[in-house]
């Protein structure tokens, strides 16, 4: 039988949402074959098989979010029909399989209970008691018993959905689940509070309704504990906005989550301080020019600035080496490898896959790692060691007409280089001549507990440099 574990897709990567399964428990599966899609802040992808087999029991659900290295699945050996079987158990009544031996006892007792209620049966009869004796009863039926285990009618319930519905006091029988199996997600849980919202700011005057019941001689005093799981009265400020027709409120997707996140912490983390150098990109550009038609014809793909800037780059990593460090503690990591990361801009996030040892690499050899590993990251085709150990990163927000921005640091690195967009503008040139050059601006955030900005501009100034002095072949 062999693990199947989450992969760590990054060294700031802490956990992972698993989203889909591709394979069911009893089916086949070979080595290196997609097994199942994985979502964190830095890459969305499929996970493959690490071994030939069946795929014997899956410990965790779609739409669950787990830790590293956690197992979330097994394989048994190839060949074997009881693990078909086997996969069946485990899909049919995950519950037992998945939970164990302690869950199969506190699931006994949701059977048990169904027989208890028949003592009620004789109360309706006494009037008297039902004030005291069978108010206690009423409130036990709403609390989620069988849902504070983890499991419920609609299959195995997410640690995240088990506490908004103790902290909303939401009965989850309640509630419709969309997810596999018809289980609940977030979404759902977020879908019933929104229209449960809804109603209860459609009907003002059901709060007083519960009020106005009574029971016998005596008034009844549990209306206030009855209505808490129908009106939410800790509801978030921003559920009135739910109900407003010119308001759309929607969960963030565990990509955008994960970034958030990530970039928090690395504003939390790091000391950011920006510098903004011009560069005249001319001689470049006209190179470019000459030779992006039979560069095209002979590679496959465009010639773009942005395998330049990295040639440059490195050029400058290897003169000032500690930008190519990290900080541990008070120790300083110097790295001999130099992996340069890439931001990919997704439809629903960003993504930086790395380039490894990028300065033993032309500008035909970065231009086509760029172009692979781009193209790989929009169809979720990377790997997991394609988007860790960079040690320096660079953004090319200039693609969409930006001049500049001020990029976030990538953690855990020091430095990250902006690339703004490459425009002709009348420039002086040769003492007090105007000309038109190509120009850009490159913006260089640095993290000033390790780098000081007179080190930043030199860095700087080495790639302004190399870059406006180019005279290298790239064919």
């Amino acid at each position: 039988m062999t693990d199947v574990v989450m992969p760590q897709m990054g060294e700031s990567i802490v956990e992972g949402t698993l989203t889909r399964w591709l394979k069911k428990p009893g089916e086949k599966v070979e080595r290196d074959e997609p097994l199942f899609e994985i979502s964190t802040d830095k890459v969305d992808t499929e996970i493959p098989s690490p071994v030939a087999g069946v795929l014997s029991e899956v410990l965790v659900q779609e739409g669950t979010t787990v830790a590293i290295n956690s197992v979330v699945a097994r394989i048994g050996e190839n060949g074997a029909g009881a693990p078909a079987q086997e996969g069946k158990a485990a899909t049919a009544a995950p519950s037992k399989a998945d939970v164990g031996p302690s869950a199969a006892a506190s699931a006994a007792k949701p059977v048990e209970q169904p027989s208890a209620p028949a003592p009620p049966a004789p109360a309706p009869p006494a009037p008297a008691p039902v004030s005291s004796a069978a108010a206690q009863p009423a409130p036990a039926p709403p609390a989620p018993a069988p849902q504070a285990d983890g499991q419920g009618d609609q299959g195995p319930l997410s640690p995240l959905v088990r506490k908004m519905a103790r902290e909303y006091s939401i009965d989850l029988s309640k509630v419709k689940g969309t997810g596999a199996g018809g289980r609940i997600t977030k979404q759902d849980v977020e879908t019933y509070m929104s229209s449960q919202a809804a109603k209860t700011y459609g009907a003002p005057t059901s709060p007083p309704q519960p009020a106005a019941v009574s029971a016998g001689p005596y008034p009844v005093e549990p209306p206030p504990p009855a209505p808490s799981p129908t009106q939410p009265p800790s509801a978030p400020p921003a559920m009135p906005l739910a109900e407003s027709a010119k308001v759309r409120t929607e969960p963030m997707s565990n990509m955008r989550s994960k970034i958030a996140e990530h970039m928090v912490m690395s504003k939390r983390t790091s000391a950011h301080v920006t510098t903004v150098h011009r560069v005249d990109m001319t001689t470049i550009a006209k190179l470019r020019d000459r030779s992006k038609t039979e560069f095209q014809a002979r590679n496959g793909f465009s010639l773009t600035f942005l395998p330049f800037i990295t040639v440059a780059a490195t050029e400058a990593i290897r003169a000032f080496p500690i930008f190519n460090a990290s900080i541990d503690g008070k120790n300083i990591v110097y790295y001999r490898d130099i992996n340069i990361g890439i931001a990919v801009a997704l439809e629903s996030g960003l993504i930086v896959p790395v380039i490894r040892n990028a300065d033993e690499k032309n500008v035909a050899g970065l231009q086509r790692a760029i172009v692979d590993l781009a193209t790989r990251a929009r169809s979720r085709q990377l790997k997991p060691d394609e988007v860790q150990g960079g040690t320096f990163s660079i953004t090319n927000f200039g693609s969409f007409g930006s001049i500049f921005a001020t990029p976030v640091i990538n953690q855990p690195q020091v430095a990250i280089l902006g690339i703004g967009a490459v425009e002709k503008i009348p420039a002086v040139v040769d003492g007090d001549a105007i000309a038109i050059r190509s120009q850009a601006h490159l913006a260089l955030t640095f993290d000033h507990r390790l780098i000081d900005g007179a080190l930043a501009d030199q860095f700087c100034q080495k790639i302004k440099s190399i870059l406006e002095n180019w005279s290298e072949n790239i064919l």
